[in-house]
């Protein structure tokens, strides 16, 4: 964001890390852009925006239905209408709201749209006959869902086939975190961010709601950087920072030892999936030890995978300097292993039934809480209802209603790097800036999947040991959770995706 852009701008799908910043920084961000404008620039910037995407996204359109609101939002609506009239194109605008309380800007943007001839009705129309609309109704600050005539509004929205191109936010999505408030919220297939990006539009219900996101600094450049961040949108330009160049010199030494833990009685398959994970994601060596003493002594498809049950056991000193993940499926069993394991392992991973048990056990919270102060680094990966059992509430609603706090808080109670799956990981490590992931689609939701992060994430960051100053597990968890997220955004099959279909598309592309 260090130079001046010239319109909009695709976010989504970039290989480049982008900031993000909450309703009160987006403010601060607008009231440091206002000073250097002369009165409604800002305004007239924005429409400008939002006529050019409109006239990209349906280069044919002919009709265009924009609702605008009663705010400044409204007031963008307004100024595209006046450009996409004067390109000739057929535009109707519904002004929904109490004119009264129309902002000075809306108002003027009002009056300019009307001497530029465009159509500005009163009530909504019974059936939008339009190649395009746009939603301008309400933006950001709006802390309740929409109702009455707006809520009426989003739902004329929402029934139309083509393209829906909210501005700023859709309608009814919360900015900072990704919820949608009340049960109107605009469904947009395109999103047109202005002068900074919010994280409610990627994690949550944000993607679902903000479709692609573009977005157009106004013309005011570094602005934006003169404002503290909320969180960064985490791309691919991290991995050079985590993924190790094999030398000619290197052998498997170099990269590392994984550990993987898990595999309770009839849940095997996830230890597995994770140990292929880590062997594929480049670790040097991988032994998975399984809990369930009958499990076979080999892996018919990964014959390279070394499986010694009660390892953790019997090689303490391997379990010191190896990358340990745990919980892949472990069932009760695994709090046998916890002690030892958050007792020496170098490096941890926590996933599934390892953190099911930790949040139950204050001994064992206890041995986790001491691994910071010891110098040991730790990732856990919970979903919502893990993140739920660990915060101790057991609502998952209240975690995914503020996922970016909820991950900071237990990466600050427990003093280590949380990866909170979902749609838009976070990513959050006391005194570092959390991020959201950006890859990643609802193909993921499938059985074993989770496993697959867990172990790629060990066999990352046990492969990084061959670069010479090792990433912190901050950086390898963003970069794990990137790559198996745009493993499966490289596929363009529908439906789930099978955890041994990901595992086989994450070896391709990395």
């Amino acid at each position: 964001m260090g130079t001046v852009m010239s319109g909009p701008q695709r976010i989504t799908g970039l290989d480049r890390s982008w900031p993000l910043h909450d309703g009160a920084g987006s403010r601060q961000v607008e009231a440091l852009a206002a000073a250097r404008c002369p009165p409604h620039g800002l305004m007239h910037s924005a429409g400008l925006g939002v006529a050019r995407l409109a006239l990209a996204l349906a280069p044919h359109a002919s009709r265009i239905w924009i609702a605008a609101g009663p705010g400044n939002n409204g007031g963008d609506g307004f100024e595209a209408a006046m450009h996409l009239q004067r390109a000739g194109l057929c535009v109707a605008v519904t002004a929904v709201g109490t004119p009264a309380s129309r902002p000075a800007d809306a108002a003027a943007s009002l009056a300019r749209a009307q001497d530029a001839g465009v159509a500005i009705q009163a009530g909504l129309p019974a059936d939008v006959q339009a190649d395009l609309t746009i939603d301008a109704l309400l933006g950001l600050g709006v802390t309740r869902g929409p109702e009455g005539a707006l809520a009426e509004a989003a739902r004329r929205i929402n029934a139309h086939a083509g393209v829906r191109l909210a501005v700023d936010l859709p309608t009814g999505l919360d900015a900072d975190h990704g919820t949608a408030l009340g049960e109107c919220a605009v469904q947009a297939t395109h999103t047109l961010s202005l002068l900074t990006v919010k994280p409610g539009l990627f994690t949550a219900q944000g993607r679902d709601l903000a479709g692609q996101v573009w977005f157009d600094d106004l013309g005011m450049g570094p602005t934006a950087a003169q404002v503290a961040l909320r969180a960064w949108l985490a791309c691919g330009d991290m991995a050079a920072r985590v993924c190790a160049k094999r030398r000619h010199a290197h052998h498997k030494g170099s990269f590392g030892d994984v550990i993987v833990i898990g595999g309770a009685r009839g849940m095997t398959g996830a230890v597995l999936l994770a140990g292929r994970a880590a062997i594929a994601a480049g670790a040097g060596r991988v032994y998975v030890s399984p809990l369930d003493p009958a499990a076979s002594g080999h892996d018919d498809a990964r014959p390279e995978l070394m499986l010694r049950p009660g390892l953790w056991r019997e090689a303490p000193a391997l379990l010191s300097e190896a990358t340990v993940v745990c919980g892949c499926g472990g069932g009760e069993t695994v709090r046998e292993a916890l002690p030892l394991v958050l007792t020496r392992a170098k490096r941890l991973v926590l996933d599934a039934d390892a953190l099911n048990a930790i949040a139950v056990d204050a001994s064992l919270q206890a041995l986790l809480t001491a691994r910071q102060a010891r110098g040991l680094a730790t990732v856990l990966t919970p979903h919502p209802r893990e993140a739920a059992r660990l915060v101790a509430s057991g609502d998952a609603a209240a975690v995914q209603a503020d996922r970016l706090t909820t991950a900071e808080q237990l990466a600050a109670r427990l003093g280590c790097t949380v990866l909170l799956k979902g749609s838009g990981s976070v990513v959050a490590t006391p005194q570092q800036t959390t991020s959201i992931n950006a890859s990643g689609n609802p193909r993921l939701a499938s059985a074993g999947t989770g496993d697959v992060l867990a172990g790629w994430l060990g066999g990352l960051w046990s492969a990084s040991q061959a670069l010479g100053a090792p990433p912190d597990a901050h950086a390898v968890a963003q970069v794990a959770a990137w790559q198996h997220g745009a493993a499966a955004d490289a596929t363009s099959a529908q439906g789930a995706m099978t955890a041994t279909c990901l595992l086989r598309q994450l070896s391709r592309a990395n």
